[in-house]
């Protein structure tokens, strides 16, 4: 993955929402931000009970259970150094070594996003709700922009994100660090864009936001 914003299109034509088959419209809502701007928490605050909320977190931490096809595929590429005791990945000694290594975190990505796109796209067709919000981490480097109708994208200052992932995750600074070098920068993900939330002050400035642009997309 490659963070300079040049690398990356300035916009990209998603098209009219889906229609359901049973007559109304089908909005798909992607969320996604950059580690520490807190886009779950923005997911979450879209929901209402005519919602599908799909976590890729969740659904990516499934992936790696002993057994398979995704564990056996990394415990291949990485070797038994990345295991604990009992046999299971440790996700924090992945991290360490993709954020750290490109060529590593490409592996990986090619490993893992296959099959998590394939999860996505069966709960996606299993559900019968109007909306569905796709929360991702990955919207654009995953190369999901086309399976959403509308995208937001939340941004948080540099610090703001640092100290956050911290507290939330348990982080060295310098680890976070790593992790933001390795994303896409918040002003190249913008391009993509439909809606952005800046979600650098009190929770109530970002729940106005959410709600402005909930007004607007659950009418259409």
């Amino acid at each position: 993955m490659n963070g300079a914003d040049g690398a990356w299109p300035q916009s990209i034509n998603r098209g009219k929402p889906r229609l359901l088959s049973r007559g109304g419209r089908r909005l798909i809502l992607g969320v996604t931000g950059n580690i520490g701007c807190g886009k779950s928490t923005v997911a979450g605050m879209f929901k209402t009970k005519d919602c599908l909320l799909i976590d890729a977190d969740k659904l990516a931490h499934g992936l790696f259970s002993i057994g398979s096809g995704v564990y056996k595929k990394i415990k291949k590429y990485f070797g038994q150094k990345i295991l604990q005791k009992n046999n299971c990945v440790d996700r924090e000694k992945i991290a360490k070594i993709v954020f750290a290594n490109q060529a590593a975190l490409a592996k990986l990505s090619r490993i893992v996003h296959p099959e998590l796109i394939r999860q996505i796209k069966r709960r996606m067709r299993r559900t019968k709700k109007r909306i569905i919000i796709l929360d991702a981490a990955l919207i654009i480097e995953a190369g999901l922009t086309r399976m959403v109708d509308k995208l937001v994208v939340v941004t948080a200052k540099r610090q703001q994100q640092i100290l956050r992932s911290q507290k939330s995750l348990g982080l060295r600074k310098k680890q976070v660090i790593l992790i933001m070098k390795s994303q896409i920068s918040q002003r190249a993900k913008s391009r993509f864009a439909d809606f952005i939330i800046d979600n650098s002050s009190q929770v109530t400035k970002t729940q106005k936001q959410v709600s402005k642009i909930r007004r607007q997309l659950w009418k259409s």
